[in-house]
């Protein structure tokens, strides 16, 4: 039977670090938040966006837009057919009243631990269903490494080298009760 070992690589501390300098990086690298919008994918990534989207409004004195993204519907791993654009835009809300549109907007999209690509994927291409942004910038908390795509952070909370056999895992408090992230390996 296979153990598993647990190390705790990120604590509470590291984890609002992390997100404090990706905020600041977040603002350098755009002067500003001026046509930013903040993306986090569903499960773990809104609640880290949120967490920075907090840290920004504090940097710059002014809230900046935030919205949540469900990727189900774009997984290239689901059966169905693909979502439509209003599906899209409903999952993502409506901002004052009119329908989401990344249309000239600056997205930062946010996830938990980037692995292979694939779910960043499939959230671009539910972003560009609701227009082309001007740009789509990627900030993760953990990247594990073993891309499959050509798919690039702009902002890393840690990177931390892993083999195939082991987990990155995130407890966040709003989920979890707890914020840390552990590296699983199995040893069998």
């Amino acid at each position: 039977m296979a153990e598993e070992e647990h190390l705790v690589i990120m604590d509470e501390t590291a984890i609002r670090r992390a997100l404090t300098r990706i905020a600041h990086e977040i603002v350098e690298k755009n002067k500003g938040i001026d046509e930013c919008i903040i993306v986090g994918i569903r499960t773990r990534g809104i609640y880290l966006a949120s967490r920075v989207a907090e840290r920004i409004g504090e940097i710059e004195g002014r809230p900046v837009p935030i919205r949540e993204l469900d990727i189900t519907q774009y997984r290239d791993d689901r059966l169905d057919a693909a979502a439509t654009k209003a599906e899209v835009s409903a999952a993502l809300g409506e901002l004052e009243g009119m329908p989401f549109t990344t249309k000239d907007k600056i997205i930062i999209l946010f996830d938990d631990v980037l692995y292979t690509g694939r779910t960043i994927r499939a959230a671009m291409d539910a972003l560009m269903d609701c227009g082309r942004p001007r740009s789509i910038q990627l900030a993760v908390l953990v990247d594990r490494g073993h891309r499959e795509l050509p798919i690039r952070p702009d902002f890393i909370g840690k990177n931390v080298p892993t083999s195939k056999q082991e987990q990155i895992q995130v407890a966040l408090k709003e989920i979890d009760t707890i914020d840390q992230v552990t590296l699983i390996n199995q040893r069998g």
